[in-house]
């Protein structure tokens, strides 16, 4: 049984999703990527209107919803619970022992459902919004969010419909007094013990991102040039070291895949090898890991010994970035991770690579950053040192960290659902700080230009913050300045090329904002085994010197290494032919159907072949010959075919958000 409210419902929605630009709808996808994810693809409008008012999805969604959203929907949806009521009066309960048929009409009534369109002034009204005035400001933003999100769907009148079942997804929440102002945390780092008044009322001003509704924070005066300026450089400096750090940790990837246990996620070896060689500490590593996976730098890779960490073919075109740009994916992968990666709960083993749970940490850590940008700028944020943990309680003294409590006091009005009544919030709420301040985004307990960049930009258009990172940091160096005493200098982020070119013949030696590279013999004889000659290797080097011609004793280094190189000569081979019948190996050299092995004579009853030993079998039996396999040992071997494997096929550009839009509005 159906009820009929629910499926208008379900039809006004699919109308106002139709009306939509592809761009548009392919924006609502992106906003709700992870719990739509967890549903088959929907393949027409109206299976996507019931995924995105399907209880789970819903369940999710409202976790995002800013303080004047959330007020609107339930308003909404109690008036129309009210109106639904009215037009169909719920039967009496059925009396003890009553029969099947009675017992599940009751049941099926749907008493409880908003199933009505509420017109938009009685919704107004039940807020204190019907005249002129900030509340009608931040009303009337919430709605248009509503709409845009898929949260609420306009009649041809102009009544709003809601999710039937709102009431039921809000029941155990309580809301509060609607206010339409945010508060403003007010930037203090005293001891808790002593909590000033820090939250104060602001006139509203409706803001026009698609994430917030008129979040009311009044525009906060510039920063001071000090306060400024120390936020920028201390957001520089971070993310110069973020960048090299991740570039280490891909660069580890790359040459040792990490091998994942069998229950999942790495095993605390990987991650300690792993932090050693990115120089960060295992919390960190263990963010950077399920931050590159989430980016799609790295992939799960299955094998015959297990499933492995690799880097994707992304990861190619990540290291022909700039410094900056590298940093896009990462930061925005950050914004929706599902999981706090450094925060482990007692009784939990830390590990990272695992699908993440915590479906509020998005929406704690927008809130966060959005208290933190309201705050007012009047004076730098000096009073927190660089570097301080708020995750971590000091040993002794005073607290000086900020006070959390009030930040979240702050923070529960741009994300009620994900911050009030959660259990360990403070502790929640100081890693992801912690977090923040690593990635660039927080420094002094203040949200950093790039901080705010992030907060402003679109997940389907980062070209804001990929601009600002441009400027963040600097261009890449292309030139070294090679010194007698072996050492190469990079005065800053060196390019891919020059970094390949210098790991190659060197070893990196020193980071900062000066890289240091050494060579030495080992070095030198490790380019030359890779195949770069002598003369080639001073040449390229000499072409990204930035002083002009090497140095003496950086080429006697080079030339002494490349003549002791070779001497001896290991042959490369994949298998071997042996008879003790050598006018047979001579006739199988001679052989044209068998040029396509490479065979050569290497002692007059041993043949090296070029191809495995399946490969060579094969051609030797389809020449005519019995040949037979044999082991390492000397016995015969037992050829035994192949198992059959599945190939998993690569998801395409299909799935894309823009694709699935057209192709949804296309019928």
């Amino acid at each position: 049984m159906t009820n009929l409210g629910t499926v208008e419902g379900l039809d006004t929605l699919t109308r106002s999703l139709a009306q939509r630009t592809p761009d548009e709808l392919a924006a609502l996808l992106t906003r709700h990527a992870e719990p739509l994810s967890r549903r088959p693809a929907p393949t027409r409008l109206r299976e996507l209107a019931g995924a995105l008012w399907s209880y789970e999805t819903l369940h999710h969604t409202v976790l995002h919803l800013d303080h004047p959203c959330l007020h609107l929907l339930a308003a909404t949806a109690r008036i129309s619970q009210d109106l639904a009521r009215s037009a169909a009066p719920v039967p009496a309960a059925p009396t003890a022992g009553a029969d099947y048929q009675s017992l599940m009409a009751h049941r099926l009534s749907f008493p409880d459902l908003a199933t009505e369109p509420v017109p938009a002034d009685d919704a107004f009204r039940a807020l204190g919004a019907a005249a002129p005035g900030p509340a009608r400001d931040a009303v009337t933003t919430a709605l248009e969010l509503l709409y845009a999100d898929g949260l609420a769907a306009p009649t041809e009148d102009g009544a709003i419909v809601v999710p039937p079942r709102t009431p039921q997804l809000l029941a155990a929440h309580d809301l509060g007094t609607f206010t339409p102002v945010a508060p403003r945390f007010q930037e203090t780092a005293v001891p808790q013990t002593a909590v000033p008044e820090t939250v104060v009322r602001e006139p509203a001003v409706p803001e026009s991102a698609a994430s917030d509704s008129a979040t009311a924070t009044a525009a906060a005066p510039e920063a001071p040039a000090p306060a400024a300026a120390s936020l920028r450089d201390e957001s520089q400096a971070a993310a110069s070291a973020l960048a090299a750090t991740l570039d280490r940790l891909l660069a580890a990837l790359a040459a040792q895949p990490a091998a994942l246990r069998k229950t999942g996620g790495l095993a605390l070896r990987e991650i300690k090898r792993l932090a050693k060689a990115a120089g960060a500490s295992e919390a960190r590593t263990r963010l950077l890991l399920d931050l590159v996976l989430a980016a799609g730098l790295v992939a799960l890779k299955r094998t015959p010994a297990g499933i492995t960490a690799v880097p994707t073919g992304a990861y190619d075109a990540w290291l022909a970035e700039a410094p900056g740009e590298r940093l896009v994916p990462v930061l925005t992968a950050w914004t929706t991770l599902w999981a706090i990666p450094t925060y482990t709960p007692f009784g939990e083993t830390p590990t990272a690579l695992v699908r993440g749970e915590d479906r509020h940490a998005p929406a704690l850590r927008h809130a966060l950053l959005k208290a933190l940008a309201g705050a007012p700028a009047g004076e730098p944020p000096s009073r927190l040192p660089a570097g301080t943990s708020l995750s971590a309680k000091p040993s002794g003294g005073p607290d000086r960290r900020p006070d959390l409590r009030a930040l979240l006091d702050a923070a529960a009005w741009h994300r009620p659902l994900a911050v009030v009544g959660e259990p360990l919030a403070e502790d929640r709420a100081a890693h992801i700080l912690d977090e923040a301040a690593f990635l660039a985004l927080v420094a002094h307990g203040a949200l950093t230009p790039l901080g705010h960049a992030l907060l402003a930009t679109s997940p389907t258009d980062p070209e804001a913050l990929r601009s600002h990172l441009r400027e963040l940091l600097p261009p890449p160096v292309e030139q070294a300045h090679f010194q007698a005493d072996l050492t190469a200098v990079v005065p800053g982020p060196p390019s891919a090329a020059l970094a390949s070119l210098l790991s190659w013949v060197a070893d990196r030696e020193s980071e900062g904002h000066a890289v240091t590279w050494r060579f030495t013999p080992a070095s030198v004889r490790r380019a030359l085994d890779a195949g770069h000659g002598a003369a080639d290797l001073l040449a390229a080097l000499a072409e990204v010197s930035a002083a002009g011609p090497l140095p003496q004793p950086l080429t006697y280094l080079v030339q002494d290494a490349a003549r002791a190189h070779g001497r001896m000569r290991v042959l490369p081979t994949a298998c071997c032919i042996r008879s003790d019948d050598e006018a047979l190996i001579r006739e199988l050299t001679a052989h044209r159907a068998l040029q396509a092995l490479g065979l050569r004579a290497i002692a007059p009853t041993v043949l090296a072949s070029a191809r495995p030993p399946a490969e060579t079998l094969e051609a030797l039996r389809s020449a005519g010959y019995a040949p037979a396999l044999e082991s390492e040992t000397g016995t015969a071997s037992v050829e035994r075919a192949a198992g059959h494997r599945a190939v998993v096929p690569s998801s395409g550009s299909a799935t894309a958000p823009l694709a699935l839009a057209r192709r949804l509005l296309s019928g």
